[in-house]
């Protein structure tokens, strides 16, 4: 098992070198620093604590401080523990984007964006009634259960508190990491709103591509290339002047000669 600590930018699109359109989701992936090493002799289980995002020293506790003082950084917003976690890692050291490679399949945790309190049509996409004026029954939840116990029973779908909640999508391929830039494309949609904290995770159920995807890159051309052009053609045109020049000059010259020879005789 091996992950990291991202934020979600947003959504774009790319395409492949065969001509598909592939949506992908933008994460952020700031190096993630190991703050603490858990082992089977002191914690009972393996597994290590990862943090990202700096925050302010005035804004964090006295514990944080000096728990952050221990991996020799400074003190983060999000941390996150990963069991039983792929290689072996000290305490300070730091991991960035390139942990994953193309065409791995991972499985991105987040919070769902919150909704409020919906009734049960969005919330449970349950069907509405009549809506003609003579019904008296439009959008409510239905009948709450049966007279003998004498209570709603458990599990009952009614209105309430929509969202924001721990999900995760399995099985979303990544597209491209680029580490110079700290992010990483993911194949489709992923849960939480903008800028929202999510886990990458290796997937559980799948593991790796069969032909990973050939993204399509592009190159800008630069200015300094048009400049050089530009130069070139206009050496050209005035060699061209020049020799036009000397050529009109001879022929003047050659005329004139003609004539001298011509009154002489």
């Amino acid at each position: 098992m091996k992950g990291i600590l991202g934020r979600k930018v947003g959504m774009t699109q790319v395409f492949t070198k065969d001509g598909k359109l592939v949506p992908v989701t933008v994460v952020s992936v700031e190096p993630n620093v190991v703050t603490q090493v858990k082992t089977v002799e002191t914690d009972g289980y393996n597994a290590i604590q990862l943090a990202t995002v700096d925050k302010k020293t005035k804004n964090a506790s006295k514990a944080s401080v000096g728990h952050a003082k221990k991996a020799n950084t400074t003190p983060k917003r999000y941390l996150k523990e990963i069991r039983d976690y792929e290689g072996t890692y000290n305490l300070g050291d730091t991991i960035s984007a390139d942990v994953f490679t193309v065409g791995e399949y991972v499985d991105v945790t987040g919070t769902s964006k919150g909704k409020g309190t919906e009734g049960v049509i969005k919330r449970w996409n349950q069907s509405r009634g009549p809506m003609a004026h003579g019904s008296r029954y439009h959008r409510r939840p239905g009948s709450l259960g049966t007279m003998l116990p004498m209570h709603v029973l458990k599990g009952k779908k009614l209105p309430g508190h929509m969202g924001f909640e721990t999900t995760t999508i399995q099985n979303l391929e990544i597209i491209e990491v680029n580490v110079a830039e700290n992010y990483i494309l993911v194949s489709g949609n992923i849960p939480g709103a903008k800028q929202s904290l999510v886990l990458i995770k290796s997937a559980v159920k799948k593991s790796k591509a069969n032909t990973p995807k050939e993204v399509l890159t592009y190159t800008e051309e630069t200015v300094v290339d048009e400049v050089v052009e530009s130069n070139e053609a206009e050496t050209t045109e005035e060699a061209v002047t020049e020799t036009a020049e000397e050529t009109v000059e001879e022929t003047a010259g050659a005329e004139a000669t003609e004539e001298n020879q011509g009154e002489s005789k």
